[in-house]
């Protein structure tokens, strides 16, 4: 029964929605609500699917190419969901999305493991030292997501024109941080990071056997159907979110977000459970660092090819809020290298209260 219910079998059964919304948009035109539901449902096996298939490939291309595989793909769902969305010159939705996949990261990931982990073990530990540059590097995100809205206030009424220009340098600055990172990681300070988990890491998201010719086929096929479920997704979000009276802020921030990291959320849990807290940590810390540092910058850079106009990197007074209490909250916890279950309710409950936030918030 256990094996029945594990969260590989869940994730399976789940891709029963990916034809469900495909007859649904093309065939039977039903409401947008359903289309949203339906959508979002396959867009999570199809992320764990894209995950899984990029895991194994960077088994076969070597430590640093692997590496970087799964820098460059760990938030692919993301990233695609956030184009079309960036297409569809819904620019609130994209960067609602980011705010939500930085802070759903930082406190609902890494809360839900130190609770479920902690429930088990009394006490978990993990690397220190990655963890403080973990957070370290989330510090330069949360600053340089903040600057452009702390500009476009003190220069209130200013050309447009300068706040984008502001947000492409930002963003050239970001990307260029990001690659350092990744040389740091996968090379210079390889030792930091390194661990003898990996085994364990393979049997949680069940990469072990396949070949690459399969983790190719497999990795093409599903970013295929999370284009098209994204599409559709994005084609529904404004009416859902009138009809339920959400604005498109909260969908964006929670909803989007957890849809688009549903995967990596399980892969970190069970990794709390086998007492793996490194695994869990680096997955919560390294995806807000990628979306930060990596999607963002991509999101502003690709506005000026795709968009209706370019886009900055000016978020709500709310969401800077929202993303440097995360960031602060989260550097608190870390330093001492130990977490516990009373560790992931204080992250869960701080965002249960931003979620609340963002739901009362006025459109």
């Amino acid at each position: 029964m256990r094996k029945l219910l594990s969260a590989q079998n869940i994730l399976n059964l789940l891709l029963i929605f990916v034809p469900i919304a495909i007859v649904l948009e093309y065939v039977v035109h039903v409401r947008a609500e359903w289309i949203f539901v339906t959508s979002c449902l396959a867009i999570i096996p199809l992320a764990g699917l894209m995950g899984k298939a990029t895991e194994h490939l960077a088994e076969h291309v070597g430590e640093g190419i692997g590496g970087l595989l799964n820098a460059t793909f760990g938030n692919a769902a993301e990233l695609i969901i956030a184009i079309v969305a960036l297409r569809a010159g819904l620019y609130d939705v994209v960067k609602a999305s980011l705010t939500g996949s930085i802070i759903g990261n930082i406190l609902l990931v890494f809360g839900l493991s130190a609770l479920i982990g902690g429930a088990r073990f009394p006490v978990q530990t993990f690397n220190k030292t990655a963890a403080n540059l973990g957070t370290t590097m989330l510090t330069l995100a949360a600053i340089g997501l903040v600057v452009p809205a702390i500009f476009h206030f003190v220069v209130a009424g200013g050309p447009a024109v300068a706040e984008q220009d502001l947000s492409l340098e930002i963003s050239i600055i970001l990307m260029t941080t990001y690659v350092l990172s990744l040389v740091f990681t996968l090379r210079t300070h390889r030792h930091l990071y390194c661990g003898d988990h990996g085994e364990e890491a393979d049997e949680a998201i069940g990469t072990k056997g396949w070949s690459t010719g399969k983790s190719l086929l497999v990795l093409l096929i599903a970013t295929a159907f999370v284009a098209l479920m994204s599409e559709f997704l994005v084609g529904a979000v404004v009416a859902t979110a009138k009809s339920f009276g959400m604005t498109e802020v909260f969908v964006g921030v929670i909803l989007v977000a957890i849809i688009g990291n549903a995967a990596e959320h399980s892969t970190a849990v069970l990794m709390a459970i086998k007492n793996k807290m490194d695994i869990a940590i680096n997955i919560a810390v390294g995806s807000s660092i990628q979306i930060a540092l990596f999607v963002a910058p991509v999101m502003v850079f690709l506005s000026y090819v795709i968009g209706p106009q370019p886009m900055d990197l000016i978020f709500t007074n709310f969401e800077v809020l929202a993303i440097t209490l995360s960031v602060a909250i989260m550097a608190l916890i870390s330093q001492d290298g130990e977490s516990n279950w009373m560790e992931g309710v204080q992250l869960l409950a701080v965002y249960a209260i931003l979620g609340i936030a963002f739901y009362f918030l006025p459109a």
